[in-house]
């Protein structure tokens, strides 16, 4: 919420909610096809060499495949420093003088403590994982309630004015691009409905339960979310007490319910956001062992451990790559280390959606994709309607540009070393080394794809 009440206010928060989730549900519709054709661990990158054109296939995917793997280990830094960011709030309210006493450094370390715990339970406990993801499911929806019930019986109305016209910035930027800026903290709530492609070789029936999951995950959510901002923006009163706070919900709910029931119902939040770091690093470990399968990692990251049955050394390389990012926050405020992570993780994988989206796109109009024997990819079993599926796609393509060109804006408009958004510059030097790897060795060595794991997949998903 802060970042949103900092820029484009309320009406950033909650038109711009509704627009992110329509835009979402377009990109999940385009991609379940794709998990619906293969569902496989590598995904976006599988997708993209199964549809991108003959000629240029090898490096459109070499490249899809560094963006996606990257992506999700930076999606990786954006949850666990958003569970870092929200513990240093709960502890700047109940640690009387923490607030002044906080220093930028004081992010990493708690961002360290969280990969190392769920590396550790990722590694040598992974069976209680899913039970993890199912507790923090029940709990979500759980608390949706009591929150709502919190604000509707505790809080103070505000005007419809106040909740669907006020765009009050205090970044510097004008109206309009106060809003977009504004808009991407839902978007970044948005990303990661991939994250089941990445777990599908170890789910049964994936064809099925695969694209369903992708869709299903946008209109619950989405609906959750957007009741949820609706819900906060009228009950939660007076907006100036709160525009300092880097993580506004605990203050709301200090004033509304008390101490003993703000650090309650916050708590909630933290467990749930744990297990997403959990869940999160799960998928990014499956990535990491996968593009290491198909050659463009080190053949040591693909390593199964015989004894707990997981990619062991592929969870801890994002895990130490996220460590050394989490370095950023020194010499910068929290709020703008946390908009860095979140600004990295949605570009790389909003990038990734846009290289997906336009190979399905361009195979569909070009008769590479079909239902036709002479089609080179064959539709799966959950498709979009013929004539939905054309506009769908470019929806899609179009919403995913748009919102990834403000991505890499720093939220204030005077802008110093403390305030930058530092996504742009470490996006850039990911797409340099991938540039100078094809050159210096993926064109000529790189041998692709691995075949027969993409037919063991076809036949046994």
């Amino acid at each position: 919420m802060g970042a949103s009440l900092y820029n484009g206010g309320p009406q950033a928060l909650v038109w711009g909610c509704l627009l992110v989730v329509i835009g979402s549900l377009s990109q999940a519709l385009s991609m379940a096809e794709l998990g619906s054709i293969l569902p496989i661990a590598g995904a976006q990158y599988h997708w993209t060499d199964m549809l991108a054109p003959e000629g240029s296939r090898r490096i459109i995917t070499w490249f899809q495949g560094w963006v996606t793997w990257f992506a999700w280990v930076s999606a990786l830094g954006g949850s666990s420093s958003s569970l870092a960011f929200s513990l240093q709030g709960v502890i700047a309210e109940n640690l009387p003088g923490y607030a002044d006493a906080q220093k930028s450094w004081h992010l990493a370390p708690i961002m360290i403590a969280i990969l190392v715990t769920t590396g550790l339970i990722n590694s040598y406990a992974f069976s209680i994982v899913p039970w993890l993801e199912l507790a923090s499911g029940v709990a979500h929806c759980l608390l949706f309630i009591i929150f709502v019930g919190v604000f509707a019986g505790l809080g103070t109305e505000n005007t419809a004015e106040f909740v669907f016209t006020d765009s009050t910035s205090y970044s510097g930027w004008g109206k309009f691009v106060a809003f977009n800026i504004g808009m991407l903290v839902p978007a970044w709530g948005f990303i990661g409905f991939d994250g089941v492609n990445h777990m599908s070789e170890e789910v049964r029936k994936a064809r099925h339960a695969v694209p369903r999951a992708m869709v299903y995950t946008i209109l619950i959510n989405g609906t959750l979310a957007l009741v949820m901002a609706l819900v906060i923006m009228f009950q939660m009163g007076d907006i100036t007490p709160y525009l300092e706070s880097g993580y506004p919900i605990i203050p709301i709910f200090m004033a509304i319910a008390g101490p003993k029931a703000a650090n309650a119902l916050v708590s909630g939040l933290l467990i749930i956001t744990y297990c997403v770091v959990a869940a999160s690093l799960a998928s990014v470990g499956r990535i990491t062992w996968a593009w290491a399968r198909d050659g463009a990692l080190p053949k040591y990251f693909a390593h199964v451990d015989p004894k707990y049955r997981v990619p062991i050394r592929a969870l801890w390389l994002p895990i130490l790559i996220v460590s050394l990012l989490s370095l950023l926050n020194i010499g910068s405020t929290a709020a703008t280390a946390f908009s860095a992570f979140t600004s990295l993780s949605s570009l790389g994988l909003y990038s990734s959606y846009i290289i997906a989206i336009a190979c399905l796109l361009n195979a569909r109009l070009t008769g590479i994709l079909g239902e036709t024997s002479s089609a080179r990819v064959q539709y799966g079993e959950w498709r979009l309607p013929k004539r939905l599926a054309v506009p769908i796609n470019v929806y899609a393509l179009v919403w995913t540009i748009y919102i990834t060109i403000y991505l890499p804006f720093p939220t204030t408009y005077e802008v110093d070393g403390s305030n930058m958004n530092y996504a742009l510059p470490i996006y850039a030097f990911v797409l340099f080394c991938a540039t100078v790897g094809w050159f210096a060795w993926g064109r000529k060595h790189w041998p692709g794809l691995n075949a027969s794991v993409i037919a063991l997949v076809r036949k046994e998903s």
